[in-house]
């Protein structure tokens, strides 16, 4: 892998660090810097020119301070004559802006997109993302990986003989479906419906409930509005346990200490696509590393590789 440089912004050096350590290569050094004007600037302290380059940034709070990273981080490395540029997004924040569902709306998910393409991305590498139509919003090749085989593989230490996974909506439900799949268990599904950011109601739930392990599956949690929601349909069924699961755990305004005081809930288990401050953990938290399946895509696109091989056990 000599031709390969990683590189890190400021939003989560730590899994870059360790996708690093399973490639087996350094973490090139990069600055980033403020002028007294408050504007950024982004400096790659390592060699570029011709070399296969891979900027490693999830979009998570500060979103707008880390995207403006990330596009100077592409510039640099295209104005230093890098020869593909591969940025590594494991949360798009944006792709929750994936449609027009009011007048005179932005479509911010594809606006982004436009703009790491115009600042010199020529590959994208992401993770679940929140709905299908995302990875058309990029006019570059996307490799599109899932958390799934890392929550299986935890979830497999526990009796499933009786287990249920639970969709929020049938927007999720696909994904859920492969996931039940994965641990021989059943499927069920919330009926959602969203009146704001943070305001959601679910009527029912569809799908055997009752003395069973439930785990509740979804993409992310930020507010968790919909969890708190689902829970109080799901204790009107009366099941054996409750377990919750997401890929991005962002558990914002204390979102995290909220789950955790929910006497029923045994266990909230997420990725670190996103970095959980050390202060807001909980010992009912468990952070599951996506670093490994990363440095894998990682070198396969390097080596030209099939990236969608490594899920064709458990496609979604």
């Amino acid at each position: 892998m000599r031709d390969i440089a990683v590189f890190s912004g400021s939003a989560h050096r730590e899994l870059a660090e360790e996708v690093c350590s399973h490639l087996g290569v350094p973490l090139s050094p990069a600055r980033v810097s403020r002028f007294a004007n408050d504007c950024l600037e982004v400096q790659l302290q390592a060699n570029c020119r011709e070399r296969d380059v891979f900027l490693i940034q999830p979009l998570v709070a500060p979103v707008q301070e880390h995207l403006v990273e990330l596009l100077m981080m592409c510039d640099a490395a295209r104005g230093a004559s890098a020869a593909r540029i591969t940025v590594v997004m494991p949360h798009y924040s944006y792709a929750r802006s994936d449609k027009k569902d009011a007048p005179r709306i932005s479509l911010g998910g594809r606006l982004v997109a436009d703009l790491l393409v115009s600042a010199g991305a020529s590959r994208v590498l992401a993770m679940t993302l929140h709905s299908p139509q995302v990875h058309g919003f990029f006019s570059v090749p996307v490799d599109h990986l899932h958390a799934l085989r890392e929550l299986a593989a935890h979830f497999r230490s526990h009796d499933l003989s009786r287990a249920t996974v639970v969709s929020p909506d049938l927007g999720n439900a696909k994904e859920a479906a492969a996931f039940a799949r994965m641990l021989g268990a059943q499927v069920a599904a919330g009926a959602k419906q969203r009146f704001a950011d943070d305001r959601v109601s679910i009527s029912s739930v569809i799908g055997e409930i009752t003395d069973r392990d439930v785990i509740v599956l979804d993409d992310e949690i930020a507010k968790g509005s919909t969890v708190l929601e689902l829970l109080e349909r799901l204790r009107e069924l009366r099941p054996r346990s409750i377990r919750v699961a997401c890929t991005h755990g962002l558990f914002s305004a204390g979102a995290l200490h909220r789950l955790s005081q929910q006497p029923d809930v045994l266990e909230i288990v997420c990725t670190n696509t996103v970095p959980v401050p050390k202060e807001d953990h909980t010992p009912k938290l468990r952070i599951l590393s996506i670093a490994p399946a990363l440095a894998e895509a990682v070198r396969r696109i390097h080596n030209g590789e099939s990236v969608s091989a490594l899920f064709e056990a458990a496609e979604v």
